[in-house]
């Protein structure tokens, strides 16, 4: 039987804010048995076979070259306990970023030989388009004002290329916050009026399985009436450009099911954003170019800015929950890579397409953002594990998860390496050698290095880890417009080693975060889901000093044992000490809104396109609107928005034979006791009040409440809550 069932009619009238149902069926996939493959695909080719073997090749020559280097940096007078770890830690670390400068350098070849890939000319005219895309936009507890605003800037840019009719629009919210949630509806109803776009709003009650279920849950009710879903961040923008020829592309390649752009980092208004931004427009393009190189058909994707066939996706990527309790076990958090993973497994060509500009996102306005976010993304990745044995991943997909999995579990590893190499140093320095070694030996046995040797070991080291950012700022160099949107190549090259300098004071801050994160996942600890900051990331010295103490005393300790040590050892581990024990006073420092500066400038941000502009002077007109409106206030005020809020409930609102959920039922008590709408709001926990919002019974009781006057109780009934419903 075909896994992808056929469109079903849809049977009922449509709620508000939705368009026909139009079903599809998503099967979850078996990860224990080998699939069919929904699609021949051609075979992949000598030249992706050769590009391959260049990539890794390189790598594992790289590294053996330096692990023995390493070997003989150890090995005088032979090789302790302690020295076998950091040799074995070494090479593993090395590999890594081994496979990072060979990609670079795969990037490079495949940029200067200018050749996309999918047919795609971003010079060329705009193609024809005849497929129906849905842009699907998921959100979780975001400002709607901000989320809709880039949202409409980017439909504005789609209207312009005049393929909009072609394109559904579908808002996907998850909210769990009453107050955001009705303030989405009300942003919803005042951007289909401005617009008389082809505009959709749909929440869930339930937000299952988080995003990838959010998506999913639209695929089954609407995914039949389209040929390509088009998936965005609740920060993306895209041109209508972009968005056309991705749309194009997919409709011209029927054997490929997903195209992956490079999204650019905007927006930053911290210094730490403006770093990651600058790094992300300099370095990016040239490791996506590295990756689409290699990956060829077989690429990864990144949850968002992407195209989806719609068809591929439902009858390949249905994601399985894994065994076990959460944090391993529950639904996959990371599940980008392995729904990516299945479409390679089902037949269908998964392709990065760095070169086509036009797709944007934002990035964490600082350190703390960034750990809250790491957090999240290591309990996902390291989730992979157990996704790595399913029968028929190709060899690149199981790569892609490994990578996902290294990502973090190596900031541990560097981490233990560090204490290592103390350690070795102290037994040096403290213990006395062993004149009488187990074994036959001629001589005692000691910790000793050749400093000599490990001096071009580490100048080798660095000089794999930064030469990809030289490589890249090289080939800005070809490109005058690129080039003056960096400032010119003088505040270009001053940009970048600002970056590396910065970038190496926090890379300590950041190690100790991941690690902390691995071993609370190792622990069984849940990170939970919570909404992204936006904008503005300033951190409190009190907040500040409650996160990164821990950074800061194991700064302080490597400091102490270093200097117990010898001056030299001090000053060889300072760039650790010193990012370790400033990491309180750099995450305030860098986490404070900064105005435009010539320093880390980029092209996007010195002169923005159209459609990010527009999205900025939409947001900047949002946020000086009006202050937040409480959900109850707003929906009594407005019956245009009350009716819809109504219209859109699941049953319009009425509750379901077995739904006993604890909170509708605890809220329509509270509510039903309440003298005014102030008690029965202050009475009521956010779930509770969400709860309410949803059930039509206590909803109207809760409205009802403000015809009361303040302390007097309400008639019975009168609250609207003595009805059978």
């Amino acid at each position: 039987m075909d896994a992808v069932a056929q469109a079903r009619p849809a049977t009922a009238a449509p709620r508000a804010g939705v368009p026909p149902e139009a079903p599809l069926a998503m099967p979850v996939q078996d990860l224990g048995r080998r699939p069919e493959r929904a699609v021949a695909s051609a075979p992949l080719g000598v030249p992706l076979a050769l590009r391959r073997a260049f990539v890794f090749g390189g790598a594992a020559e790289l590294t053996a070259m330096a692990a023995f280097e390493m070997h003989k940096v150890l090995d005088v007078g032979g090789l302790t306990e302690i020295e076998y770890a950091i040799l074995v830690l070494f090479v593993v670390l090395f590999a890594w970023i081994g496979l990072a400068f060979t990609n670079a350098l795969g990037g490079a070849v495949s940029l200067l030989s200018g050749r996309p890939p999918l047919g795609i000319d971003p010079g060329a005219p705009l193609p024809a388009l005849s497929i129906r895309t849905a842009v699907l936009m998921p959100c979780y507890n975001e400002d709607p004002d901000r989320v809709l605003a880039g949202l409409e800037a980017t439909w504005r840019s789609l209207e312009a290329t005049g393929r909009g009719d072609l394109f559904d629009v579908f808002i996907l919210s998850d909210s769990t916050d009453p107050d955001i949630w009705v303030a989405e509806e009300a942003a919803f109803l005042a951007l289909r009026e401005r617009t008389g776009g082809r505009f959709h709003y749909r929440h869930r009650a339930q937000n299952t399985d988080r995003k990838a279920g959010n998506v999913a849950e639209w695929v089954t009710r609407f995914g039949a009436a389209y040929e390509a879903m088009l998936i965005l961040d609740a920060d993306s923008v895209m041109s209508g450009d972009c968005m056309v020829r991705m749309a194009a592309a997919l409709e011209r390649n029927p054997s490929v099911g997903l195209i992956q752009t490079l999204p650019v980092i905007v927006g930053g208004r911290t210094l730490f954003a403006r770093l990651q931004q600058f790094a992300g427009r300099l370095y990016g393009p040239l490791i996506a170019a590295g990756l689409a190189w290699w990956h060829g058909p077989q690429s990864n994707y990144w949850g968002h800015n992407a195209i989806i066939r719609t068809r591929a996706f439902a009858g390949a990527a249905g994601l399985p929950h894994l065994k076990g309790r959460k944090p391993f076990g529950g639904h996959i958090l990371s599940h980008d890579f392995v729904e990516a993973a299945l479409l390679v497994r089902a037949g269908w060509g998964v392709h990065m397409v760095p070169e086509l500009a036009g797709s944007y996102e934002e990035g964490p306005p600082s350190l703390t953002d960034l750990a809250v976010r790491d957090r999240r993304w290591c309990q996902g990745n390291l989730q992979h594990a157990a996704v790595l044995p399913a029968r028929g991943l190709s060899w690149a997909s199981r790569v892609h998860l490994l990578t996902g999995i290294g990502s973090y579990v190596s900031a541990p590893l560097w981490l233990i390496m560090l204490l290592a190499g103390l350690l070795s140093a102290l037994q040096a320095r403290f213990v006395p050698p062993n004149y009488f070694p187990s074994g036959s030996a001629l001589f005692p046995v000691w910790p000793a290095q050749d400093p000599v040797r490990a001096a071009w070991v580490f100048g080798g080291t660095m000089a794999v880890l930064l030469l990809p950012k030289v490589i890249a700022f090289a080939l800005i160099l070809r490109d005058r417009a690129v080039r003056q949107g960096f400032g010119g190549a003088g505040r270009a090259f001053l940009g970048m080693t600002g970056e590396i300098f910065l970038s190496g004071l926090m890379a300590p801050v950041t190690m100790v975060s991941q690690s902390f994160a691995v071993v609370g996942v190792l622990m069984g600890r849940d990170g939970g889901w919570h909404p992204q900051q936006r904008d503005d990331g300033s951190i409190g010295w009190r907040a500040a000093l409650r996160q990164f103490l821990p950074h800061t005393l194991l700064g302080i300790a490597f400091a102490a044992a270093t200097a117990a040590i010898s001056l030299p050892l001090m000053a060889w581990m300072s760039p650790v000490i010193l990012g370790l024990v400033a990491a309180v006073p750099l995450a305030v420092w860098t986490s404070k809104p900064r105005g435009r500066s010539w320093f880390l400038a980029t092209p996007e941000g010195q002169t923005p396109p159209p459609v990010l502009r527009h999205a900025m002077d939409l947001r900047a007109a949002g946020a000086a609107a009006e202050m937040p409106i409480e959900a109850a206030a707003r929906l009594a005020a407005d019956a245009d928005l009350l009716a819809f809020h109504r219209g859109a409930l699941p049953a319009r609102g009425r509750r379901l034979a077995g739904d006993v959920r604890p909170e509708r039922l605890i809220a329509r008590a509270k509510i039903e006791d309440a003298a005014t709408r102030d008690e029965a709001l202050r009475l009521l926990s956010p779930r509770e009040k969400a709860a309410a919002l949803a059930d039509d019974r206590a909803l109207s009781g809760l409205l009802a409440l403000g015809d009361q006057e303040r302390g007097a109780p309400p008639a019975r009934g009168k609250s609207g809550l003595g009805g059978p419903n």
